[in-house]
């Protein structure tokens, strides 16, 4: 555990598999609170972030951005402190050297739900572009996308062998976004 004066190095940390060999996520970090710092396959410095629930928050970025989620480290603290959080943020990218590309230009990307508006096909897009289509009309083609992309999602994560459920909020398909429920 951490205080304010005592900022682990992200060197210092050890890499946990992001997926490990049971297909399982890190769930030491269940309702943890803490900072964690992603990187893909090589080893390199994707995103770094803090949470409330870290185990939360790293299935909401690997349902987000599979093919950029293979490690992680994580220091967890007790008691909940935005300033000690962000020092620990800021330290890491800091000590990184550069601001890793999902704590800039592809922010969005790790924090947003996932818009499938932007997946659509060139297909689907003249579909749901059709002037004959009502509101209605629209709404199914755009659920009938983010069916698509979910598929596609959960297809890459079962081929990396992730054993759990993923369930995404079915509230949110209709508004063409993707989000963990």
């Amino acid at each position: 555990m951490t205080t304010e004066t005592n900022t682990p190095a992200l060197a210092s940390l050890e890499y946990i598999p992001y997926i490990s060999d049971r297909g399982q996520l890190p769930e030491e970090f269940q309702g943890k609170i803490g900072v964690y710092a992603i990187f893909d396959q090589e080893k390199s410095l994707q995103f770094v972030g803090y949470s409330r629930d870290v185990y939360l928050s790293l299935k909401q970025h690997l349902v987000r951005q599979p093919q950029q989620c293979y490690w992680v480290k994580v220091q967890t603290i007790e008691r909940p402190s935005r300033t000690v959080l962000e020092n620990i943020e800021n330290a890491w990218i800091a000590e990184n050297g550069s601001v890793p590309g999902g704590n800039g230009e592809n922010k969005q990307k790790w924090i947003d739900p996932i818009d499938v508006k932007v997946l659509m096909t060139s297909e689907e897009q003249v579909k749901y572009h059709n002037p004959a289509n009502d509101e209605l009309a629209q709404i199914k083609i755009i659920k009938n996308v983010a069916r698509r992309v979910e598929a596609e999602i959960s297809k890459e994560l079962e081929a990396r062998g992730l054993q759990v459920e993923i369930r995404f909020n079915p509230k949110l398909k209709e508004q063409g976004l993707l989000d963990l429920k």
